[in-house]
């Protein structure tokens, strides 16, 4: 029934909530409260898919008659760990026992829109401050409408009432909340409720274990990559080894030879092998023979690009930020330094491949898949079938990791699969093997930088410039329209023109270069942040070491006193006793970087063994706002650090004759297990604006890292990963 109340409203773009109770009411007992709120802001990508509705319940709680309340999650759980702090949102509110909520993922529709960017998605760390003040609301409609009821029921007073862990109590009457659903249900919402005061939650800001553990520790959760449906064929797709490519023939014979081979269809992105089980597809797929026309991009190169950057480096780009007169500054300092860093491309690689199962039926299309990009995957499809976008049903799995790679505006390797399945005629899984997304996926783009900046007779920097070198991530998307603004792709640039120094550096200059490449690009982890924290906390690093000063005052000096930076910095520097000594061959480094709404200073400490860099300790202190879930919080510090060292350390995607060099792990490593460090994650006490966690503890590891290694041994690295030669 609670199936049938989700479908009715994926297909109603603007429900009245009389309308919308009489619905719930006809399908399913109890209470169902819908939190209406105006959509804020409508990216461009909302608007090419599907304008939301102005108006629309965007997020719903059902209590049943026996006490179980579900939570519709209009945001994708991929380990960031919404599945808690979002229910905790709705629980405080509600006045709710945590243990009796269930949590389901709802269904695409404009009822779930992001009420920042107009369209169903996860991603940019927002899914938590975004939803806080809606969720809460919703709880608190909740609440107000059980004790309307009580009061009905027992003809007394709301004043005279209060709730208590899932029940109206008044004097002698108690009633839980199950009882008093149905009665709850009838009732006129009222027009405003009173939210709680900070000082009396009892579970916000509580350290609570999370709630799907326990289905993914006994295997009952349920992943993209898990999903079964009758007479199901398994797809594997031969795609072109070199980006741009197309096929210009092929061979099938032997496929068809390959016991298990079911099909074999050809599709935009190349041919596709349907067997009866992974092995058929798999097997069939390498029997292929494909005469493929690589195009232009058969001659690219890293080394080739790398020219290329600096060649650009050396013209005028697109100016992202310029205050005073650069040119002016540098004629009064004393010391000038000049740096050039560069990162490479890098995969996701997230742990589960990429995979989507999609059934084609007579009313619509049904498809399974772990996405971040609900809407935009739903509006795909739809254009692909010749469907109404309701006619297609998205079910979101959990995500085995997403990083970005499960948010593609171009909705990647769910067009795929629906290409598929529309050409073979079958219910179809695609699965992608981890080779075919590192060797032709989507990719966070190289970077190049070069530095500048003049120091006066104190120190301190007078002037500073900065030109970007690298793709878009945003051009030929429908965010372009909203993103780029003067050839300035802001995803490019951000932590590098809004560097929280430049408030205390008299003249700053930073452009931007934004070359086109048939390599595909993609936001990762942390975005532009991933590239730009590190070179503007290492080059600052340089610039504390030319002045002779500790890089940790340095920082102090130029950074705003009253500033958040200063606070996590402060803090991160406390619990790890910076200025003390260390072991002998250990030195440490320091970072603190602002992204997504958050504060992060990072502390490493490291030693070098021969030609290896060990990281022994990392210590982190964030200011993400007032901490819904704090273990979620550590945990997310946690996750990005080990995810930034392996980037810090080990990732790279290389290029040669237009093909990538990198396979799989044994040749595209992450961080193991045995190279963890110790961390230690302290949450700053914040009552500032919320800012988001699952990205922003990647950025400011490299460059502590890198910091660390120069102080211990006097050697900058410039290039990550970083490499002692």
């Amino acid at each position: 029934m609670w199936r049938e109340l989700q479908s009715g409203v994926a297909n109603n773009h603007d429900v009245g909530r009389r309308e919308f109770l009489r619905t719930a009411a006809s399908v399913s007992t109890g209470l169902v409260v819908a939190c209406f709120l105006p959509v804020g802001l409508h990216r461009a990508i909302a608007q090419a898919a599907r304008t939301a509705a102005p108006v629309s319940p965007n997020a719903f709680v059902h209590i049943a008659p026996d006490n179980t309340i579900t939570i519709l999650l209009k945001h994708s759980e991929m380990g960031q760990g919404v599945w808690t702090s979002i229910p905790m949102v709705i629980a405080e509110e509600l006045d709710c026992d945590l243990a009796r909520v269930r949590v389901e993922h709802a269904p695409a529709a404009p009822a779930y829109a992001h009420t920042a960017f107009g369209m169903q998605m996860t991603g940019g760390s927002t899914s938590t401050w975004e939803s806080f003040d809606q969720l809460r609301n919703a709880g608190a409609v909740a609440r107000a409408l059980l004790v309307q009821a009580a009061v009905q029921k027992w003809n007394t007073q709301a004043a005279d009432c209060h709730t208590e862990k899932g029940f109206v109590i008044c004097g002698e009457h108690r009633a839980s909340y199950g009882e008093l659903a149905d009665a709850a249900a009838n009732l006129p919402a009222p027009a405003t409720v009173k939210l709680k005061d900070a000082k009396d939650w009892t579970v916000i800001g509580k350290p609570t274990r999370r709630l799907d553990s326990k289905a993914k520790v006994c295997g009952r959760a349920e992943f993209g990559i898990d999903v079964k449906r009758p007479d199901m064929a398994i797809v594997l797709v031969a795609r072109s080894p070199v980006f741009g490519g197309a096929v210009k023939s092929f061979d099938a014979t032997k496929t068809r030879a390959v016991a298990g081979v079911i099909d074999v269809v050809q599709v935009p992105s190349g041919i596709a092998v349907l067997g009866k089980h992974f092995w058929a597809a798999k097997t069939g797929r390498d029997a292929l023979v494909i005469d493929w026309d690589s195009g232009p991009g058969a001659t690219l190169s890293t080394a080739g690009l790398r020219e290329d950057y600096r060649k650009l480096a050396h013209t005028p780009g697109a100016v992202a930020k310029s205050t005073g007169d650069v040119e002016a500054a540098f004629t009064t300092a004393a010391k000038v330094l000049e740096a050039e860093y560069e990162v490479p491309f890098l995969a996701h690689a997230p742990m589960e491949p990429l995979n989507c199962t999609v059934e084609i039926g007579k009313d619509g299309c049904d498809i399974y898949t772990g996405t971040q990009f609900q809407t935009v995957d739903q509006a795909a499809a739809a254009a692909i079938l010749g469907l109404k976008p309701e006619q297609v049903r998205i079910h979101t799995t959990f995500l085995g990791g997403g990083f970005g790679r499960r948010a593609n505006p171009t909705s990647d390797f769910v067009a795929e699969a629906v290409q598929v399945a529309k050409a073979s005629g079958k219910t179809v899984k695609v699965v992608w093997t981890r080779e075919d997304d590192i060797g032709g996926g989507y990719y966070r783009p190289m970077w190049l930088s070069q530095l500048r900046a003049g120091l006066g007779k104190d120190g301190k920097p007078v002037a500073w410039t900065h030109t970007v070198v690298g793709q878009s991530i945003l051009a030929g998307t429908p965010f372009a329209a909203m993103m780029v603004k003067d050839g300035v792709d802001g995803t490019s640039v951000e932590g590098a023109a809004d560097a929280p120094y430049f408030e205390n550096i008299p003249a700053c200059h930073v452009e931007l270069h934004s070359p086109t490449s048939p390599v595909t690009v993609l936001w990762w982890r942390s975005v532009g942040h991933s590239n730009t924290a590190f070179v503007v906390e290492s080059f600052l690093d340089e610039l504390a070491h030319a002045a002779k000063k500790d890089p940790l005052e340095y920082r102090r000096t130029l950074l705003p006193k009253d500033s958040r930076e200063r606070r996590a910095l402060d803090l991160a520097a406390d619990k790890f006793g910076w200025g003390k000594p260390l072991a002998k061959g250990h030195a440490a480094g320091l970072a603190v970087h602002q992204s997504f709404g958050s504060y992060v200073a990072q502390i490493a400490e490291v030693s070098v063994e021969g030609k290896s860099i060990k990281v022994h300790r990392v210590v982190c202190a964030v200011d993400c706002g007032p901490a819904v879930n704090p273990l979620t919080v550590e945990a997310q510090m946690q996750s990005g650090i080990v995810f930034g060292l392996s980037a810090a350390l080990h990732s790279e995607l290389t290029f040669k004759d237009g093909k990538v060099e990198q396979s799989n792990f044994h040749n595209y490593p992450v961080l193991r297990m045995s190279e963890a460090p110790h961390i230690e994650v302290h949450i700053v006490p914040s009552t500032d604006k919320m800012g988001g966690c699952g990205e922003p503890g990647t950025p400011p590891i490299a460059p502590a890292v890198a910091n660390a290694v120069f102080a211990l041994t006097g050697k900058r690295l410039r290039q990550l990963p970083l490499k002692l030669a």
